[in-house]
C-alpha cells in the first residue's frame, strides 16, 4: 500500500486536492470507513458526486468501506406512509419498511461507482454482520462480524453497507438502530475492521461552536475530545449520534467529520491524549492555535426535542422516587435532567420534575398514571413547550465564574431558566422552546465563540 502523509490531524485525507503542511510525516494506512448522510445522497447527482469522492479515495491507495443513509427524507416519508396505513404499526414490520431506504441508497451508489470503473459490492446490515438485540426501532449493536466485508475489500472492491440496520441475535429479524443509527454502524464497522479512521460526511464543514442556522458566524472546531463531543451529542448537537461517539471512545476510533460538498478540513474527534500528541508533535494551524488559546468553552448545543413531566405531591419517603424511575426504565424511556424540590414540612410532600424525549412523553405519562395509587402522588403535569441549552467545554473544570457568566447571558437575553443540570464539562438549562434561539445566541456571544467571518455553510439545508 502506498504511504500517505500525516496531514489534517492523524491520517491522510482521501482528498488529493489538499496540500499537506511542510511538517507532515508519512505513515501507512489501512481501511478507511466513510459514512454519507441522507443529504449527501439525496438524489442521482449527489450519489454520482459521492461516488467520485469514494473512487478518488480508492485510487489514493486506501481500502474503502462505505456506510450510507437513506436518500434525503426517505425515512420520514416511509414513516408518514406507515402511519397513513396504520395508526400503531407493528415494530417488526416498521423495521422491515424503514430499512428499505438504505438498501436503495447502497445499490444506487454501487452502480455509480461501477460506472467509474471501480468494483463495488453492496451489503445490508445483516449481510455485513451487524448483530443487535431484539428491540425494534432502537436496537443496540451487540457484535459485528464483518467476514463478507473483509472478503470484498480483500478482492479489491469498495464495500457499501446499508446503515441504520442490523439483525437480531435472538429472533433473526431485521432491526433498526434508531435516529442517527448510520453513524453508529460506521463506527462499529470501523472498530471491527481495525480501520485507521471513520469519516462522517455530512452537509456542514465539521462541528461548530453552535448551530449555524442560529449563529451564522459560529466557528468550526478543528479538534474535539470524545468527552466534549459526547456532551454535545447528548445535549442536542445533531452532527453526530450519541451512541456513535460512545462506540468511538470505547474503541479509541478517530472520527473525522467533514462535508461531502466541499474539500475543507472538518473536525477531528479524538482522545485527549491524542489531541495533546498532535499539538506537541505538529505546528497547529492558525485556527487550531486560536481555539487552544480560548479552550475554556467548546460550544453551545441546544435540543428542541425535550419535554418535561412533573410528578406533583409525591410522599417524601424512602423508595418513592426509585419506584417512579423504575417504571420509566421498564418502558425503555431515557431520562435526562431531574430536579426534586425540598419537601414541604407541613405536608411531607415533594414534587419531582424531569425531562425526557418528547417522542416518549405520552408513553411516560401512561406508565406513571398506572402508578398513582401505589405511590399516592397528587397529579401529573406535562409540558412539551420546553427545550434545552447547554454550554460545553473541558476548560470549565478549572475556571471559576463560568456558571455566573452563562446564567447572566441568559438573563440579559430575557430568558427564564426552569431547570439546571451540570457535569464537570457541561452546564444545561431548560427554557421555553420559543426562547431557545435567543439563549443560544446570547451564550455564544458571551464566551466570544464567534468566527471572524461567516464560515458555517449548510450546503444541504439540514445540517446533517
Amino acid at each position: 500500500m502506498a504511504p500517505v502523509r500525516l496531514d489534517e490531524a492523524l491520517f491522510a485525507s482521501p482528498d488529493p486536492s489538499n496540500t499537506p503542511p511542510s511538517n507532515s510525516r508519512t505513515v501507512s494506512v489501512g481501511i478507511v470507513v466513510q459514512k454519507y448522510g441522507g443529504s449527501s445522497v439525496s438524489d442521482a447527482a449527489s450519489i454520482k458526486r459521492v461516488a467520485q469522492r469514494i473512487v478518488a479515495t480508492k485510487k489514493a491507495g486506501h481500502d474503502v468501506v462505505v456506510v450510507v443513509s437513506a436518500m434525503g427524507d426517505t425515512t420520514d416519508e416511509l414513516l408518514d406512509l406507515a402511519h397513513e396505513v396504520s395508526p400503531l404499526p407493528d415494530g417488526r414490520e416498521m423495521d422491515m419498511l424503514l430499512t428499505a431506504g438504505e438498501r436503495i441508497s447502497m445499490a444506487l451508489l454501487a452502480m455509480a461507482i461501477g460506472n467509474l470503473g471501480q468494483q463495488a459490492q453492496s451489503f445490508t446490515g445483516s449481510q455485513a454482520g451487524v448483530i443487535t438485540d431484539s428491540v425494534h426501532g432502537k436496537a443496540k449493536i451487540i457484535d459485528v462480524t464483518p467476514g463478507r466485508i473483509r472478503k470484498a475489500v480483500g478482492e479489491g472492491a469498495v464495500a457499501i453497507v446499508a446503515g441504520f440496520q442490523g439483525v437480531s441475535q435472538d429472533s433473526k429479524d431485521i432491526t433498526t438502530l434508531g435516529r442517527g443509527g448510520s453513524d453508529t454502524t460506521a463506527v462499529a464497522l470501523a472498530a471491527a475492521l481495525d480501520a485507521e479512521v471513520c469519516e462522517i460526511y455530512t452537509d456542514v464543514d465539521g462541528i461548530f461552536t453552535a448551530d449555524p442556522r442560529i449563529v451564522p458566524n459560529a466557528r468550526r472546531i478543528p479538534l474535539l475530545s470524545y468527552e466534549e463531543t459526547l456532551e454535545m451529542a447528548a445535549n442536542g448537537a445533531k452532527i453526530l449520534h450519541l451512541r456513535c461517539v460512545e462506540y468511538a471512545r470505547r474503541n479509541l476510533m478517530p472520527i473525522h467529520v467533514r462535508s461531502s460538498f466541499s474539500t475543507k478540513e472538518g473536525t477531528w474527534v479524538l482522545s485527549t491524549e491524542r489531541i495533546a500528541e498532535r499539538l506537541a508533535d505538529e505546528v497547529p494551524t492558525e485556527q487550531e492555535a486560536s481555539v487552544m488559546e480560548q479552550a475554556i468553552i467548546s460550544g453551545v448545543a441546544h435540543d428542541r426535542s425535550e419535554s418535561k413531566i412533573t410528578v406533583v405531591g409525591v410522599p417524601d419517603k424512602v423508595g418513592e422516587a426509585a419506584r417512579i424511575f423504575e417504571v420509566l426504565a421498564e418502558a425503555q424511556i431515557n431520562i435526562d435532567m431531574i430536579v426534586q424540590n425540598v419537601s414541604a414540612a407541613a405536608t411531607g410532600l415533594t414534587d419531582i420534575s424531569f425531562t425526557l424525549p418528547r417522542a416518549d412523553g405520552q408513553t411516560a405519562m401512561t406508565a406513571l398514571a398506572r402508578l398513582k395509587d401505589e405511590v399516592g402522588y397528587a397529579q401529573l403535569q406535562y409540558d412539551d413547550g420546553v427545550g434545552k441549552v447547554s454550554l460545553i467545554g473541558a476548560g470549565m473544570r478549572t475556571n471559576p465564574g463560568i456558571s455566573a457568566r452563562f446564567f447572566k447571558s441568559i438573563a440579559d437575553a430575557g430568558v427564564n431558566i426552569e431547570m439546571i443540570s451540570t457535569s464537570e464539562i457541561r452546564i444545561s438549562v431548560v427554557v421555553n422552546e420559543a426562547q431557545i434561539d435567543d439563549a443560544v445566541s446570547a451564550a455564544h456571544a458571551a464566551f466570544d465563540l464567534e468566527a471572524d467571518e461567516v464560515e458555517a455553510v449548510v450546503y444541504g439545508g439540514t445540517g446533517r
